[in-house]
């Protein structure tokens, strides 16, 4: 079999998946937590996986800045790029590298490719992608919208035209991947055109516990008047924010629950989340014109379709007409739940980033 390992590697955990990319099914799966060395974590991936003989390695980077916008064979040159990136995606860039390098250890003879986030919106035109802030600041600190979840909405842009029976590059839609991480975004053509998260994962929908969307004032405001400093406010946007945030909970199942049982606190969170999600639906159509679909994936937007029928609630005049019977049949299969004769569809199809890696990774090699 032509097996591709997937690793995604954070600071504290190693995923792994074993793909065999004739059929894209994956043979084993596994996870490592609480990973004080990664070197350590590597030799016991590879007593798990056993005989295992892969083809290569794809690794997902989170951040890859402007300059990388293809999947990428990484040598001494990449892991230095990936380092000096690592202010715009702290959290997760270090941990990505650490893992690359324990994996080169492990597998120094395989090729290894570096799939990153962010490669996805590097077709985004500059009114998408650029702020409207001081150029100078701009240029020399490389402040812009970078956008995330690339791996997913490149794979579900793809699988919606396949439903959909047209060329990847003819689709035009709104993809809302909804998770604990949340982003929305525009495909022209089957290429990004925008997208809701910006120089950071921060930017966009309301998420589990980040904010989204805010007036940037605040952060000087709360420094100002609450006396907090730039990382405590920083913390508190990323980790105490959102659905967590508003309500205590950052689960939008537990937020649900709340609100069938008349929690006011947990329905209003509810109204600020989709109104959100129908704002961007919303601006993208306005960007894009015509639109194929509206696509839902991640394990919101595949999982509750509470959330699905309050999201597309009053958006019949863009055409966009939901039918509740197929709204509410659950399984995992990529379907239609529009009504018949709607004039754009709805669709919800599960995403899959390590198949997307894997894809990509024995494209390249």
């Amino acid at each position: 079999m032509n097996q591709i390992l997937v690793v995604n590697s954070g600071s504290s955990s190693v995923k792994y998946q074993l793909i065999d990319i004739d059929s894209q099914v994956a043979t084993t799966t596994g996870l490592i937590e609480r990973v004080q060395n990664h070197s350590d974590a590597f030799v016991q991936m590879l007593t798990e996986l056993g005989d295992a003989k892969p083809v290569a390695v794809g690794h997902r980077v989170v951040h890859g800045g402007s300059r990388f916008s293809q999947p990428t064979l990484i040598d001494d040159e990449v892991l230095l790029a990936i380092d000096e990136l690592s202010p715009l995606a702290p959290l997760h860039n270090p941990g990505n590298l650490a893992g690359i390098r324990a994996a080169k250890a492990a597998y120094p003879h395989l090729p290894h490719v570096a799939v990153f986030d962010t490669a996805f919106h590097q077709t985004m035109p500059a009114s998408s992608f650029r702020y409207a802030i001081d150029a100078a600041l701009e240029s020399k600190f490389q402040i812009r919208r970078y956008g995330f979840h690339g791996s997913s909405h490149s794979y579900v842009a793809r699988k919606a035209a396949e439903v959909l029976g047209k060329p990847a590059n003819q689709f035009t839609g709104v993809i809302l991947h909804l998770g604990n991480g949340a982003s929305a975004c525009a495909i022209k053509n089957g290429k990004s055109f925008d997208t809701s998260m910006g120089l950071t994962p921060l930017q966009g929908l309301v998420m589990g516990s980040r904010s989204g969307d805010i007036d940037p004032a605040i952060i000087a405001y709360l420094a100002r008047q609450a006396s907090m400093s730039i990382d405590e406010i920083d913390a508190s946007l990323n980790k105490n924010s959102g659905l967590l945030g508003m309500t205590g909970d950052a689960d939008l199942r537990d937020v649900i629950s709340r609100s069938d049982a008349g929690d006011q606190v947990a329905t209003d969170a509810l109204d600020v989340y989709a109104q959100r999600v129908k704002h961007y639906i919303g601006a993208y159509i306005a960007e894009l014109g015509a639109i194929d679909a509206v696509v839902f994936t991640a394990g919101v937007g595949e999982n509750s379709w509470q959330m699905r029928e309050r999201i597309m609630r009053k958006l019949e005049h863009l055409g966009l007409e939901l039918s509740n019977d197929a709204n509410q049949v659950t399984n995992r299969e990529a379907r239609s739940i529009a009504r018949a004769g709607s004039r754009v569809q709805i669709l919800v199809i599960p995403t899959n980033e390590e198949l997307e890696i894997a894809i990509q990774t024995a494209a390249l090699i």
